[in-house]
């Protein structure tokens, strides 16, 4: 029981992260293991899990059910889907109810059949690792564009963000062409030298709008 009379009820992970670093199996098995000794299960935010599994070439089962992870937030929207997610539970007996809690929350669309069959169409012949790879591909490009143009990584490319904190003579020169990006973490940081970004690619980011980035990254 916590100081605010709550109970804690699961430990929840997000893989890919909200920073694009990425949890491996070992560390995901050493989080599941605290998780566990506390009596907690362990929930995965899988939003950029395709990702994560892309980055690191394991099996989705080691970093999930092998791992120790009860249950994953399965992403589709991330990676081409349309308003799609699926949610795993390794254990049936912790899903029981889970279909009238969905329905209790707002969280059931009519017609749901057309959001499965995007699903499904990610799982064949390996569609969701594929464009998941597409854009962390795309990713380091853009990384390596930052370290060529004389800026820093905030963290490491792992997945399909960028983090990282360029020259403001770049971003001038981004703007000037009419660049649209994230700063980081806010508008607040409109100014600074160097200006702390974001930068999120896709799996149909086009590779035009790759190169011309990475070009004004590296002046």
């Amino acid at each position: 029981v916590g100081l605010n009379g709550g109970r804690s009820a699961l430990v929840s992970i997000t893989n890919a992260t909200e920073w694009g670093t990425v949890y491996d199996p070992d560390q995901v098995a050493a989080l599941a293991s605290v998780a566990h000794a506390a009596g907690l299960p362990l929930h995965m935010d899988g939003a950029r899990f395709a990702n994560a599994v892309a980055t690191l070439g394991c099996s989705p089962a080691d970093l999930t059910w092998r791992a120790g992870v009860d249950a994953l937030c399965l992403g589709g929207t991330k990676n081409g889907a349309m308003g799609a997610e699926a949610m795993v539970f390794f254990d049936p007996a912790r899903a029981e109810g889970f279909d009238y809690r969905r329905k209790q929350s707002g969280h059931v669309m009519s017609k749901n059949r057309y959001l499965a069959a995007q699903m499904l169409a990610l799982a064949t012949d390996g569609l969701w690792l594929d464009l998941a790879h597409r854009a962390n591909t795309k990713a380091q490009v853009l990384g390596q564009a930052v370290a060529d143009g004389g800026g820093r990584l905030l963290q490491p490319v792992q997945s399909n963000g960028v983090f990282a904190a360029i020259p403001k003579a770049a971003h001038d020169r981004a703007q000037a062409t009419g660049v649209l990006y994230h700063l980081w973490p806010d508008k607040t940081v409109q100014g600074a030298d160097p200006v702390p970004l974001r930068l999120v690619t896709a799996w149909d980011t086009p590779d035009a709008d790759v190169t011309a980035m990475a070009a004004i990254l590296r002046g």
